[in-house]
Formats: C-alpha cells, structure tokens, sequence
C-alpha cells in the first residue's frame, strides 16, 4: 500500500504543548540548563516563536548575526506556514522511528539531521523567493556546521527523518517525499555535468540505508527499502527491497519500511 501524506495529528499545538513540557522538565531535573532551555522554549508563546529563536541561533556566523538571521527565519516562516508544520511533522517522526529518542524536546535542541532540514527549509524558501545568494549562504552554513548538503533547490517534504545526518548529500533537482527515513551518509546525487533534471525523485515511507548512493533521474516507489551501502542506478518499484552494487531486488517486501527503520532482509509477507 502506498504511504499517506502525513496529516494533522503532528499538529502544532499538540506538539507545542508536549515541548514545553518536557523542557520544563528538563529544567527542573538540571537546572544547570534551566537559563537555556528556557530561552529555547519556555519563554516563547508558540511553536513558531521557538523555532525561529531556535533556527536564527543555528544559523547565525559572523555574515549573518544572531538579529539578522532571525528576521530572515521569521520572514520565512511567516509567509510560509508549511515551514513550521513540517518543522513539527520532523520532530514526530524522529521520535516515532528513533530508538534513541526519548522526547520531542532532543531533536528540538540536539539532533543535527533535524537542525540541518529545517535550515534547508528556510534556503528553500529563499531560493523559491529567487534570493539565491542568501539561500546559498544558509546551505554553505548548514553543510559547515552540520556536516549535510541539501541544494536549496530540492524539495523536501514532511514527516522526514535523517539519522545522524553526517555525509548527508542531495542535489538541486532531487525531490525526497512524505514520511521518508534516511541515514548517514546518503548520497541523492546527479549524473552528468549538465543543468538537466538529474537527481532522484524519492516517494513517500522509502527507506534509505546508511552510506547509499541513490543516482540519476530516476524514482524509488513509495514504501521502497534500499540497503545501506547500496548503489542504485535505475527506478526502484513500490514496495521494493534492493541491495549491492548495483543494487538489484532482494528479499521480501517490508511494510511501512520507513516507519518500522527494519534494515534485515526479511521478508515480511
């Protein structure tokens, strides 16, 4: 079955609410970071409002300010409240899919595949703005900082996770769909040197392995699994499990693979 967009049940309030919660908690059990959770989350009156204080922090070196990259996060986020929504969806999904993950709070302030998305989302409004320069100027600081290179040209949906995040690559005309798991070291990457459509449109619940490289214009289908360390070179179908170099069809259909992150080769039917 093909994966649904991710709805409402990431709502904003609900996971505003949960957020300001378990910071609260956070600080009472060490308040040693009481002054910085509070000025991460407790003091702002919404979802929105911590998220810009939270992006504009990541984002900011010495070009762009702390004062600066906030109005340029705010703008965005304002004129497109898809941003925060999908902020939001991130979260949920990380804490659904990661076993590592105790609280919405973690990715919020520490998990750098999340930082480094929602960075992308605000160059990705600026490209769309046609403010090039600057957007380029987000994607060079998140790739510094975070060690994750989304072109601010690809589009990404909602409801994604990136695990670990380091060596992260996708390129300008990637497209990455709802509800999707990718781990260290994905390569979506191009083929030829010129500036054609040539990188991977991935569909909704894919699940990609770490170190994969996924090449070309090519699709993997919804609910798709590709096997860590796999070199995928031609259209992968829905509900497919592929693996090697080439990868080639493996194993056994595995059902929701994004959500349920099973990277044995089982077969599930």
């Amino acid at each position: 079955m093909t994966a649904e967009p991710i709805k409402a049940r990431t709502g904003l309030s609900a996971v505003w609410s949960r957020l300001r919660v378990e910071a609260a908690s956070a600080a009472a059990e060490e308040p040693i970071l009481a002054s910085f959770l509070n000025a991460a989350v407790l003091r702002h009156n919404s979802f929105q409002d911590a998220l810009i204080h939270r992006l504009a922090a990541t984002l900011a070196d010495a070009q762009l300010d702390n004062l600066v990259a906030r109005d340029v996060v705010a703008e965005a986020i304002h004129a497109d409240p898809a941003i925060a929504e999908s902020a939001a969806a991130d979260m949920t999904a990380t804490d659904e899919r990661d076993p590592a993950c105790k609280s919405l709070l973690q990715p919020f302030l520490y998990f750098k595949g999340w930082a480094a998305l929602q960075g992308h989302r605000i160059a990705h409004w600026l490209w769309n703005e046609r403010r090039e320069t600057l957007a380029f100027h987000i994607q060079s600081r998140i790739s510094e900082r975070f060690a994750v290179d989304i072109h601010p040209a690809a589009r990404m949906g909602r409801g994604i996770m990136i695990d670990h995040a380091t060596s992260v690559v996708i390129g300008e005309t990637a497209s990455v769909g709802n509800g999707v798991s990718l781990l260290h070291g994905v390569t979506l990457g191009g083929t030829g040197a010129k500036g054609v459509d040539r990188h991977p449109k991935i569909g909704n619940g894919v699940l990609i392995g770490a170190g994969a490289s996924v090449l070309g214009n090519i699709r993997v289908g919804d609910e798709a699994r590709v096997a860590a360390g796999s070199v995928v070179l031609k259209d992968v179908p829905e509900n497919c499990t592929v693996a090697g170099v080439p990868a080639q069809p493996v194993g056994g259909r595995c059902a929701e693979p994004a959500r349920r992150m099973e990277q044995t080769l089982r077969d599930d039917d």
